[in-house]
């Protein structure tokens, strides 16, 4: 499981015009089955997503391909880990340590 954290590198209005394809770009990934959770940052500095998925390249791709990096308005933080305790909900997410 993967922790994507995004940083705004650029000014709220330039990020702002880019939202309705950031929006578009995340729904395809909730289809995808890759996005389980996700939001914005409270202060508004950019946003966290939970990610699911056993390469981190695969998830790297991802990231890269989304509008707001594309166009460079944000940097991505990407944390890997391993999901040994879920809430029920989340149990077909769960894994097993090595």
């Amino acid at each position: 499981m993967f922790v994507l954290e995004l940083t705004y590198t650029a000014p709220v209005e330039r990020v702002d015009a880019l939202m309705r394809e950031h929006i578009a770009w995340l729904d395809e990934q909730y289809a995808a089955g890759v996005f389980i959770a996700s939001g914005r940052k409270n202060p508004r500095d950019g946003g966290v997503i939970l990610a699911v998925g056993d390469d981190r390249g695969a998830i790297e791709k991802v990231a890269a391909a989304d509008p707001f990096a594309a166009h460079g308005v944000c940097a991505y933080r990407i944390t890997e880990f391993i999901a040994t305790k879920t809430s029920p909900e989340l149990a077909p997410y769960r894994q097993q340590l090595p």
